[in-house]
């Protein structure tokens, strides 16, 4: 599977060519470690974390932990996020593996095709949202300007990361496996509501050494506006 996907993944970043001003896409999986078709995805996510024009996240869900193993990075909150996303579009399904590209294209299982494709999609909008983000110490200073203005609010977000842990899963559908999971997600909170018509300027806190993300993102939950990673 590694040869498959490293192809797939050198296609579609010789498709795309860097262009330094392009915003950062950002690439939720929903993901567990007790789905036996998880493990192409987070691999390949791995891959994705290695374009600095992606940020991918994965967010472990928890309504697999009844077959036997319970997913060590499991959080209800990212099954919540999961379904609000499914309920944004009138559908009643969830799934693992899915990607969420940006807000808007979902997909369902391992298709490195289709994703490269509606990454290049975004890639190739920009954003019509500025959004710088500074670390002074413990703390986030947050900027962002829309031109032009917004005609609906937006929601500011901040996400906390693992860059990486390697788990042995003992039990479930995939006992035995031994999995590298990438940008691990271990919090997904909003810092408050931007109308978008002037500009914005916050501080949140931001402790420890975890790398993190601003997120702003329209209502639904739908489009992500913008996005910059922290260190």
């Amino acid at each position: 599977m590694r040869h498959f996907v490293s192809a797939a993944c050198g296609l579609w970043l010789a498709a795309v060519a860097p262009a330094q001003a392009e915003p950062v896409v950002v690439v939720e999986l929903y993901t567990s470690q007790g789905c036996s078709s998880c493990p192409p995805a987070d691999e390949f996510v791995a891959m994705l974390a290695s374009d600095p024009r992606i940020l991918p996240l994965a967010l472990h869900v928890d309504y697999w932990d009844y077959i036997g193993w319970a997913d060590k990075f499991a959080n209800p909150k990212f099954t919540d996020r999961q379904r609000a996303y499914a309920k944004a579009v009138g559908s009643r399904t969830i799934y693992t593996p899915q990607l969420i590209i940006g807000g808007q294209d979902r997909i369902e299982g391992f298709a490195p095709d289709e994703t490269a494709a509606r990454l290049r999609d975004h890639m190739a909008k920009g954003s019509h949202v500025r959004l710088t983000v500074t670390r002074e110490g413990d703390r986030l200073v947050i900027r962002a300007e829309a031109d032009p203005p917004l005609t609906e609010p937006v929601r500011v977000q901040l996400v906390r990361y693992k860059p990486a842990e390697t788990v042995t899963i003992e039990r479930g559908e995939n006992a035995g496996k031994t999995v590298t999971y990438t940008n691990i997600v271990t919090s997904w909170e909003g810092l408050g509501d931007w109308a978008g018509q002037e500009p914005l300027e916050l501080t949140a806190p931001f402790p420890g050494a975890e790398p993190g993300a601003v997120i702003v993102q329209t209502s639904g939950p739908a489009a992500i506006l913008a996005a910059a990673r922290v260190k």
